[in-house]
């Protein structure tokens, strides 16, 4: 087996140990936690490791050989963000759909089975497969059927949403073809008027009807409302009041102050400075190793910050799945993401705070 060391693609967290090709965690009650922090820091040894933990760490995926050149090209697909049209109703401040639009396409149902039925393949390890990027999936006509197709393969669907198009007709179709996992709405403020001027869209009225409508119905397994806003005391009243309005129902209410998008909106959180050494990404799971973002025109690009597709890893019209995410390009922004090989000075991760550095 050659040279035993850490897994490289692990995140030291400050009282986990996480391994994204896994999903496995240590804490600092486990049997070897010590020792691998021991092992990162240079501390430890592996002479000191007794016999049986050793092989328990290697046989869990702690600790690996010699991965060779085939060590980035591993992967665990856990998330799916699948973006099967390019349309928004709405221009929030806090995306670039505001700034600058993208020209209308609507992936067409052919490409879209082919494209689930492979999907499929991984459906042991995909949680969900989430029909947002930068769309609004309920303005897209098709959006029924699209559900009915991943239903069809067996793949759960995450809905994020502004809950325009969430009508009582849909919602009573989508609990009768069994749900979703995750309903997700973004719902920055109760006051009209900052609403459509936030969002470029005098919804607000249309978005609550739907909202009281499907708030005490089992729609999904997750159902949370997302409040958005500049951490600002009228974000801070406008949680509040949302929490209040939908007190008891089987929404949760969550509060995040906007982040800038790796620069492609001008404002929100960002990094100080750019981020010098890169060791991994915590945006929901790690974006290299455990999600797949597939645009409209079936490109796969390497995050949901990369609104621009600057980061293209492969094509779904040229590849297969499995071709793109054991490729030469997706293994390239893995090698970069976790500071395996020195990424570019103006490489994506460098400005987002979701990075994770050392």
């Amino acid at each position: 087996m050659g040279v035993i060391r850490p897994e490289p693609f692990l995140h030291f967290e400050s009282e986990v140990i996480y391994n994204p090709l896994t999903d496995r965690r240590l804490t600092g009650t486990d049997r070897g936690y010590e020792e691998l922090l021991a092992l990162r820091s240079g501390a430890g040894s592996l002479e000191g490791i007794a016999g049986e933990l050793l092989a328990a760490l290697k046989d869990e995926g702690w600790l690996v050989g010699d991965l060779g050149g085939d060590g980035a090209r591993r992967f665990r697909l856990k998330y799916v963000s699948m973006e099967a049209n390019v349309n928004c109703n709405q221009a929030c401040y806090f995306c670039p759909v505001s700034t600058d639009p993208r020209a209308d396409h609507n992936m067409t149902m052919e490409f879209y089975e082919a494209i689930v039925g492979q999907l499929a393949r991984h459906k042991e390890t995909i949680e969900a497969v989430s029909m947002v990027h930068y769309n609004e999936p309920t303005a897209d006509r098709l959006f029924l059927d699209r559900l009915a197709v991943l239903g069809r393969y067996g793949l759960a669907a995450a809905v994020l949403t502004n809950g325009t198009g969430l009508t009582p007709r849909r919602v009573d179709t989508i609990i009768a073809s069994g749900g979703l996992r995750f309903l997700s709405v973004n719902l920055s403020t109760l006051d009209r008027e900052r609403y459509a001027q936030d969002r470029g869209g005098d919804h607000l009225d249309l978005v609550l009807r739907h909202l009281d409508y499907v708030k005490d119905l089992e729609i999904a397994e997750h159902m949370e409302i997302v409040v958005l806003g500049r951490g600002d005391a009228h974000h801070r009243d406008d949680t509040a009041a949302i929490a209040l309005r939908f007190a008891g129902s089987r929404f949760e209410i969550k509060s995040y102050e906007v982040m800038d998008r790796a620069g492609n909106v001008p404002l929100g959180l960002k990094p100080a400075t750019p981020f010098r050494r890169l060791c991994g990404c915590e945006q929901t799971g790690s974006r290299p190793l455990q999600w797949v973002h597939i645009t409209p025109h079936g490109k796969c690009v390497l995050c949901c910050q990369d609104y621009h597709d600057k980061y293209v890893v492969g094509d779904l019209n040229e590849q297969t799945l499995e071709e793109i995410l054991s490729g030469p390009e997706m293994a390239r922004m893995r090698k970069w993401v976790y500071g395996l090989e020195e990424a570019p000075d103006d490489f994506i991760c460098r400005s987002c705070i979701y990075a994770r550095s050392e």
